[in-house]
């Protein structure tokens, strides 16, 4: 039996369309609900719902934004930079360097000293006997390192002289000895050219002895 039996015409009409309009409104309202996505609760590249006024920064991309601060605060100290080699450590002495006053082979009376230890050989160019082995006390009294005493008769020493190689440490000494004592200085001559190293010094019958020059 019909739901509408015993109804007039009229009254199954308004009924059909109140059903049609419930159907209609039921199918409208199941569309809604499925396409409800396009509100602002969509969910964002992430994956998490996007709120008005909030930001859309993933928490991996602000991390991420964080992490040059981050790694700069965990940064160890940096270590203090240790002294050059050049530099004198707290406390320690100061070496003088090459070319400072006091150091051995500079000007001064630590050049002249070092000198002294040049071999010096004295001969006698005079008719005066004895007159080298006065000239070698008078050198070994002043420090200079004679070690040996002779005559030289291959010929006519004009002056008392002390004689070097050019260019070699004779040269120096000579020059210091021969300022002591009053006397020459001068390069060898062809004669003694080959003779041993050291300064070779020819006295002669003006040698004044101990009176040494200025």
């Amino acid at each position: 039996m019909s739901v509408f039996s015993g109804m007039s015409r009229p009254m199954k009409a308004a009924g059909v369309a109140l059903i049609g309009v419930a159907i209609i409104a039921a199918v409208i309202g199941g569309i809604t609900a499925l396409g409800g996505g396009d509100g602002s609760n969509e969910a964002g590249p992430s994956g998490t719902p996007t709120q008005p006024g909030t930001s859309s920064t993933s928490p991996s991309a602000s991390s991420s934004a964080s992490s040059p601060a981050s790694t700069s605060s965990s940064a160890s100290p940096s270590s203090p930079t240790p002294p050059s080699p050049s530099s004198p450590a707290p406390g320690q002495p100061t070496s003088a360097g090459p070319g400072q006053p006091g150091q051995p082979g500079q000007p001064g009376g630590d050049q002249q000293a070092s000198n002294k230890w040049v071999t010096v050989r004295v001969f006698n160019n005079s008719t005066i006997k004895g007159l080298a082995d006065r000239a070698a006390e008078d050198f070994r009294g002043s420090g200079w390192n004679v070690n040996e005493v002779g005559n030289y008769s291959q010929g006519i020493i004009p002056t008392t002289t002390a004689f070097y190689r050019p260019g070699t440490d004779e040269e120096a000494a000579a020059k210091q000895l021969a300022q002591e004592f009053g006397i020459k200085a001068e390069p060898r001559f062809e004669g003694i050219q080959s003779a041993s190293p050291g300064v070779i010094v020819i006295v002669t019958k003006e040698y004044q002895g101990a009176h040494k020059g200025s």
